[in-house]
């Protein structure tokens, strides 16, 4: 008999951020997307969220979302259409909290 390997929960901050980032993975984007009211995520979500932990991944933060938009050759309004705020699209991306400016900009957009 296999010991089942549970997958641990992840905690969140006040933000819905997570709180250690390396817990993130696709079943804990799905469900975090589920939370926030997004539901399935499509191709086009899973371009945004691979987008957005490349750009943190180099960078080490969050990038214009026009740029994103941009680079995908989408409307500007893509990725906010996609997950009804940006900080939503940074949330199920599973990246650390940004910081208060960063977030107010990914919430205003």
């Amino acid at each position: 008999m296999h010991a089942i390997k549970e997958t641990p929960i992840p905690e969140f901050d006040e933000d819905g951020l997570l709180k250690d980032p390396k817990q993130w993975n696709e079943t804990v984007a799905a469900e975090i997307a589920r939370r926030e009211g997004i539901g399935r995520l499509s191709e086009e979500h899973w371009e945004v969220i691979r987008s957005l932990r490349e750009h943190y991944a180099r960078f080490g933060v969050a990038p214009a979302m026009t740029n994103v938009c941009r680079q995908h050759g989408k409307p500007k309004n893509w990725v906010h259409d996609l997950f009804q705020t940006c900080l939503n699209a940074w949330r199920v991306a599973g990246l650390p909290n940004p910081g208060e400016e960063a977030k107010a900009y990914l919430s205003d957009m």
